[in-house]
């Protein structure tokens, strides 16, 4: 099979996205853009990454969902410097706990724990999902979305051409150095 370039794979697969997003769906299409572009940050996608980034993002989305209900909930009891202080346990308790969770086999993938959180932040915060700013719809929409970018990272990397190795600066028409414009 002939592969394509790499701009073309990727540009191909980035237009789906478009039809995520529409009103009819609208699904955070950020969520596929955020895992698609970690999964080569942490090397590409072998099986080796996506086993360690698939377990870890939806618990991201699950942790900050209980952040985005324990916030209601404070709000609903409690108001003014209190419910900040609520506000400031309820995440100290959730983030340390979620992160705590790394210390289990096949958790261990921090950084895919907290793309899943700040894609669940951006879904409901940004009124996505089923049903806007609902955290049940919101949850239920971003986990997907996220499972979806390390797919779209290993078709990219399965349907085109190797990149490109990284090109070292030569300066201006090659020389190595710029001119001032001084004789």
């Amino acid at each position: 099979m002939k592969r394509l370039p790499p701009e073309i794979v990727a540009s191909s697969l980035a237009v789906t996205t478009i039809l995520i997003a529409l009103p009819h769906y609208h699904l955070p299409p950020w969520a596929i853009f955020i895992s698609w572009a970690a999964t080569f940050a942490m090397g590409g996608p072998t099986r080796e990454n996506l086993g360690k980034i698939w377990p870890v993002m939806p618990i991201g989305s699950l942790f900050a969902f209980l952040i985005v209900v324990g916030f209601g909930m404070a709000a609903r009891m409690t108001s003014g410097a209190l419910l900040t202080l609520c506000q400031m346990l309820i995440l100290f308790t959730l983030n340390a706990s979620m992160m705590a969770l790394a210390r289990l086999p096949g958790l261990g993938f921090i950084p895919g724990m907290f793309f899943g959180f700040a894609s669940y932040f951006a879904t409901i915060f940004g009124g996505f999902g089923p049903v806007p700013y609902d955290p049940v719809a919101a949850l239920l929409a971003v986990i997907p979305m996220n499972a979806l970018g390390p797919v779209y990272a290993w078709v990219k990397d399965r349907y085109s051409l190797p990149d490109s190795p990284p090109r070292t600066w030569r300066g201006w028409r090659g020389h190595g150095k710029i001119s001032s414009g001084r004789g």
